[in-house]
C-alpha cells in the first residue's frame, strides 16, 4: 500500500527548458502538486518520447502523491536539442547530461534540492550512468530491469530480433527530426509498422548488407556498430559499483531478459563506494518479464494469482517516501530480497543471493542414443553417466529452432522478451534433445543461477549450443523457465575467440538465466539441448567467419557425450524445504 494517500491536485509544465555544461537544450513536462511549498523531486530521463501515455500516468500519479516529477527527453530525442548516440554503441554524454538534470532538477523554486532517480530498461541503465559521476542532490534511485554486464545480457550473441525492434522504433523520431516524411514519423507509428515489416527483416543475409539506412534511418552507424561490438563488454558496471554512493531500489522478473538486474544489487552491496550504499540495497524479484507492469499475468500464457499483482506506483512510493520524505514506513526494516517463487506462487524474504542455504545438484543428461524430442529415451537424473551412447543431431541454420512468442502482442517489444509458453510446438523437432527427469515424488524447489556444463563436439569451426529448463505438467503441459546460450568461440573468453577443431570434444559451461521455481510432486525436470533461438538470437552460420558479413549457411553435425568420461548435466540450485 503507497505510505501516502493521493492528496494533491497536479500541474504540468510543459517543455521546461533546461542547459547542459556544453550548451545544449533538454526539455522536460514538470508534474508538480499545486500547491505552495517545497516537495522532493523525481526525475525520470527518456528516449521513448515523454509524452507517453504511461509516462503521463505514472507521473500524474507521482505528484499526486507529494512528488516534483520531471520527465525529461533525452539528448537528441523528441522535443530536447542536440545529437542523440545510444548508450548501446559508442561514447555518450548521457553521465554528464544526467548529472546536470539532477542539479538542474534540485534548484527548482518548487523543489526541496532532494531528488530521486527512476524507470526501467534503458532508462534505468542511464541512471546507472549519472550515478557514477555522484551529483550531491541524489539521494536514491529506482533502476530496473537493466544488468549491469551487456555480455549478462547478450551472451555475445547478437539479438537479432531486440536490437532491430529497438532501433525501428528508435528511428520513427529521427525521420521526423530531419524533416523525411516517408516512413513512421511518432514512436506510435514505428511500433504498428514494425509489426508488419519485422519478419521480412530478421532473415536477411548478409547483415551488414541490410539497407540499415532506410529502415532504421539515422541510426545505421550504430546498426553496424551492433553488429561488431557484440562481443564487447562497454557498460562494465560491475566494475564500476564502487564509484556510486546511493541506495537503489531494483525491480525484475524471472522472465526478465534484463535479470542481471540481481548483478547490480550484489555488486552494490560488495563493492559500493560508501558503507551507507552497500547497506541500503533492495532487490524486487517478480514473475513477470521485462516490464514495469507488475501484473499476475503478463508472461505469456502463465497466470500466477492474486498474490503475484503489485503495483509499480505503490512500490515507488514506499521506496522514495522512506528515502526522500523521510517517512517511516519499515521498508528499511524488512530483509533486502523479496522474491516471488513460481509454482507455489507465493513471496518471501531473503537475506542474500545466491541464497546461502542453496544446495547445487547435478543433474545428469541420460539416453541410450534417441534423446531427440520428448518421445526420445532421453532422461535427467542425480545418478552419474556410465557407458552410454552419444546424442546426435543436426543444426541447420536454415531452419533454426524458433523463440516462441506471440506475435502482435501489444507493445513493440513483446515478441522480442522471453516469457512463458507451452514448448509443445516444438515437440516434433528432432535437433532438440530433451533430457527429463520422472514424475517427482515430492516438491523441489529451483531459485538460483542456472549453468548446464555440456559436452560436445561439432562438424563445423563455429557453431551454438543452447540450453533450456522445463517444468512439466502432468497434463504434459511444458513451460519454459530460463535459457542460455554459449557461442563455441567464445566457450573461453569473449576478449580472445577462438574457432573449434571440427570433431574435437569440448567442455561447453552455458549459463541460464536465474530462476526461482517450485517443481511440484508429480511435475517432471526438464532441459532441452539444441543449437539456436531464433530470433532471440542470431543463428550461426557454422562457417568460423563473421556473422554479419557471411551470407553463407551450413548445416552441422551435434554429438552430445553424457559418459563417465563426459557427464553433460545441469546444476540446479536446490533450495531445502
Amino acid at each position: 500500500m503507497p505510505a501516502e494517500k493521493e492528496r494533491y491536485d497536479v500541474k504540468t509544465d510543459k517543455n521546461v527548458r533546461t542547459t547542459m555544461r556544453d550548451g545544449t537544450i533538454l526539455r522536460a513536462d514538470v508534474y508538480r502538486p499545486r500547491a505552495d511549498g517545497q516537495f522532493s523531486v523525481l526525475l525520470r530521463r527518456m528516449h521513448y518520447d515523454k509524452r507517453r501515455p504511461e509516462c503521463i500516468h505514472q507521473a500524474s500519479v507521482l505528484a499526486a502523491r507529494g512528488y516534483v516529477v520531471v520527465v525529461q527527453d533525452v539528448r537528441g530525442r523528441y522535443s530536447s536539442g542536440g545529437k542523440y548516440i545510444s548508450e548501446f554503441g559508442g561514447i555518450t554524454c548521457e553521465a554528464e547530461d544526467g548529472y546536470d538534470s539532477v542539479e538542474w532538477a534540485a534548484t527548482l523554486p518548487y523543489s526541496n534540492g532532494r531528488v530521486g532517480t527512476y524507470s526501467y530498461s534503458y532508462c534505468a541503465l542511464l541512471q546507472w550512468r549519472l550515478a557514477t559521476l555522484r551529483p550531491p542532490h541524489l539521494v536514491a534511485m529506482a533502476p530496473i530491469g537493466i544488468p549491469a554486464r551487456i555480455l549478462d545480457l547478450t551472451f555475445g550473441v547478437f539479438e537479432t530480433g531486440r536490437r532491430l525492434d529497438f532501433l525501428y522504433a528508435m528511428a520513427g523520431d529521427c525521420r521526423r527530426r530531419d524533416g523525411i516524411t516517408t516512413g513512421p514519423q511518432t514512436y506510435e507509428e514505428a511500433v504498428e509498422a514494425w509489426h508488419m515489416e519485422r519478419h521480412k527483416w530478421i532473415w536477411w543475409l548478409p547483415l551488414d548488407e541490410l539497407p540499415a539506412e532506410e529502415i532504421f534511418y539515422g541510426l545505421a552507424d550504430q546498426y553496424h556498430a551492433y553488429l561488431r561490438h557484440q562481443n564487447v563488454e562497454y557498460w562494465g558496471f560491475h566494475e564500476r559499483h564502487s564509484q556510486i554512493n546511493v541506495p537503489a531500489f531494483g525491480i525484475t522478473g524471472w522472465y526478465d531478459r534484463c535479470i542481471g538486474t540481481i548483478d547490480h544489487f550484489t555488486g552494490m552491496r560488495q563493492n559500493g563506494m560508501t558503507e551507507h550504499a552497500r547497506r541500503n540495497q533492495k532487490l524486487l524479484i517478480g514473475p513477470w518479464g521485462h516490464t514495469d507492469n507488475l501484473k499476475r499475468s503478463n508472461v505469456g500464457v502463465m497466470d500466477f494469482g492474486t498474490e503475484a499483482q503489485l503495483d509499480y506506483i505503490d512500490e515507488l512510493s514506499q521506496w522514495f517516501d522512506y528515502w526522500l520524505k523521510g517517512v517511516d514506513n519499515g521498508i528499511m526494516d524488512e530483509p533486502p530480497i523479496k522474491l516471488f517463487v513460481m509454482g507455489e506462487n507465493k513471496w518471501r524474504y531473503e537475506n542474500e543471493w545466491p541464497l546461502a542455504r542453496t544446495v547445487y545438484m547435478d543433474y545428469y543428461f541420460h539416453s541410450s542414443g534417441a534423446a531427440n524430442t520428448p518421445r526420445g529415451d532421453g532422461s535427467l537424473s542425480p545418478t552419474p553417466p556410465g557407458d552410454e551412447s552419444v546424442d546426435v543431431y543436426v543444426y541447420n541454420p536454415k531452419d533454426p529452432v524458433m523463440s516462441l512468442c506471440t506475435p502482435g502482442v501489444p507493445g513493440w517489444s513483446a515478441p522480442f522478451h522471453d516469457a512463458a509458453y507451452d514448448q509443445r510446438p516444438l515437440d516434433h523437432r528432432r535437433d532438440v534433445l530433451v533430457f527429463v527427469t520422472e514424475p517427482l515424488e515430492e516438491d523441489v524447489e529451483v531459485t538460483g543461477p542456472v549453468v548446464v556444463k555440456l559436452w560436445a563436439a561439432s562438424t563445423a569451426p563455429d557453431t551454438d549450443f543452447t540450453a533450456k529448463l522445463v517444468d512439466v505438467y502432468p497434463d504434459g503441459f511444458a513451460v519454459n523457465l530460463c535459457h542460455g546460450i554459449v557461442r563455441a568461440r567464445y566457450r573461453d573468453s569473449f576478449e580472445n575467440p577462438s574457432l573449434i577443431k571440427p570433431g574435437q570434444i569440448y567442455e561447453y559451461t552455458i549459463p541460464l538465466r536465474p530462476t526461482g521455481n517450485l517443481f511440484k510432486k508429480g511435475h517432471r525436470i526438464r532441459v532441452d539441448i539444441s543449437s539456436s533461438n531464433f530470433p532471440f538470437f542470431d543463428r550461426n552460420h557454422n562457417t568460423g567467419r563473421e556473422f554479419y558479413e557471411d551470407a553463407e549457411l551450413v548445416a552441422a553435425t551435434q554429438t552430445v557425450y553424457h559418459n563417465g568420461q563426459y557427464p553433460s548435466r545441469i546444476i540446479l540450485p536446490v533450495i531445502p524445504r
